[in-house]
């Protein structure tokens, strides 16, 4: 008996991994972008330059994505879905192999004869039993288990994807913020011009130099510097608290260091070939191990439509008397029920299962190559913009130097009533407006090297 037992369990352990697989033959669907980017880029992307540590050397703006990647709670149930999906990984491949458990048990009966005799009967009995196992022979587990590890693994590139995200929006809150605090100061520092100017006209005015008009205008144009600058103040603490949602741990406003734009340094690279994203961006490996998922679904679907077998085997021991269950003269029993389950009417359930296990291949493959033109354009962008970005920077600051040249000019003039108040104001307006234009330039060069370090993977 124990030989032929054994000989049975090794059967079907044989049988669970050596079953066949009705799962389609997997062909990774082609890039559905042209081979090369719109701006052609001479240097490769470098892998350990989309490390996030060595793309922000900044140590400030490093210290709080180490606190985000602690905090944030975005990230955190990003890791809490790898559990979940770890666990039911594991749950499925269980079903892989046999089920083995431990019985004791206690049956007391009464039987009548017809004669009126009565008689009691007790038993004891103890042993181990497998239930209802299936021999995997057209891989219908087997597929299963393969698609709730690929799920397991796009959970895994689904986090690296979120952390990815969360350094470059984090980033970007912080150039953000420091942008806000220079726009501020500009237009903080036009106010103070702007109530200097309203200062003079007045004693200007009642001197009878100025009009009833250029004073008002210069009333009016003080006000509008403090809307202006009272509007940036808002924004800026609408950019703190945004920060500080990011990085997760609930820091004071007066804890988050601050710097100048032109002080904040990032590494700089270049785009590879479209085919490297591929490899780099979490995304898309995320996308592909659904797409797996799907595949190895179609499978399981299949093999719904071929019998399936089921194995219940038990061993143990048999006796009247607890006590002596174990201690001799008990009776070994056993049992191997094997039992064929043929589908033959389910109105269609088998069918309509894989029907939408192939339409939700498509759909895989759909989002798949989505994925991969999202990659492809936010890399564009992000090429066309640094292609011309530093230019508009240099550009622009030429025209601010110059515009505060015209401003030293013209307040020079009118204060020696060379000119009239409407030249002086012209000029501190174009002053204003190129300064925070060139704010806004800068801002927006920082932003897009972030975008980079994003479009092409970085982790």
């Amino acid at each position: 008996m124990r030989t032929t037992l054994a000989w049975g369990m090794a059967g079907m352990a044989w049988l669970c991994v050596g079953g066949c697989s009705l799962a389609p033959d997997y062909t990774r669907p082609a890039l559905p972008v042209p081979s090369s980017y719109p701006v052609a880029t001479e240097a490769q992307a470098s892998a350990d330059a989309l490390q996030w540590a060595q793309y922000f050397p900044d140590p400030e703006l490093q210290a709080l994505i180490q606190r985000a990647l602690q905090h944030n709670r975005d990230l955190r149930v990003a890791v809490l879905r790898i559990e979940e999906a770890r666990a039911q990984y594991g749950i499925q491949k269980a079903d892989r192999l046999p089920t083995v458990n431990g019985t004791l048990g206690y049956e007391r009966s009464r039987s009548v004869l017809t004669q009126g005799q009565k008689f009691d009967t007790d038993f004891y009995r103890a042993g181990v039993n497998v239930t209802d196992f299936e021999l995997d022979f057209f891989g219908r587990v087997k597929n299963l288990s393969a698609a709730a590890l690929e799920q397991f693994l796009s959970t895994q590139d689904a986090r690296e994807s979120v952390q990815t995200s969360l350094v470059a929006e984090l980033a970007t809150a912080y150039v953000n913020l420091l942008a806000l605090n220079e726009r501020l100061t500009v237009a903080q520092e036009t106010l103070k011009s702007r109530q200097a100017s309203l200062s003079r006209i007045k004693r200007r005015y009642e001197g009878g130099l100025d009009n009833a008009i250029e004073l008002k205008t210069a009333e009016i144009q003080a006000k509008t510097a403090e809307a202006s600058a009272s509007a940036l103040a808002r924004e800026q603490a609408q950019a703190i608290n945004a920060l500080q949602l990011l990085v997760g741990d609930g820091a004071p406003a007066e804890a988050l260091p601050l710097k100048a734009l032109n002080d904040v340094q990032m590494e700089t690279v270049a785009a590879g070939l479209p085919s490297q994203l591929l490899e780099q961006r979490a995304d898309i490996r995320a996308a592909e191990h659904r797409l797996l998922a799907a595949n190895a679904n179609i499978g399981a679907a299949r093999a719904a439509f071929f019998p399936r077998i089921q194995l219940t085997a038990s061993a143990g021991l048999v006796n009247d008397d607890l006590l002596r269950l174990f201690g001799g003269g008990s009776d070994r029993v056993w049992s191997f029920t094997p039992q064929l389950v043929l589908p033959i009417f389910n109105a269609g359930r088998n069918q309509a299962s894989l029907d939408l296990a192939v339409v939700r291949k498509d759909v895989a493959v759909a989002e798949y190559e989505k994925t991969i033109q999202t990659a492809f354009r936010e890399v564009a962008d992000v090429l066309v913009v640094s292609r011309q970005i530093e230019d508009e920077i240099a550009l622009q600051a030429s025209i601010a130097e110059a515009d505060r040249e015209r401003l030293r000019l013209a307040t020079r003039r009118y204060e020696r009533g060379v000119a009239n108040y409407l030249e002086l104001l012209d000029a501190q307006r174009s002053l204003y407006d190129s300064e925070q234009q060139l704010v806004q330039l800068k801002q927006l060069g920082l932003v897009n090297k972030i975008n980079l370090y994003k479009a092409l993977g970085g982790h």
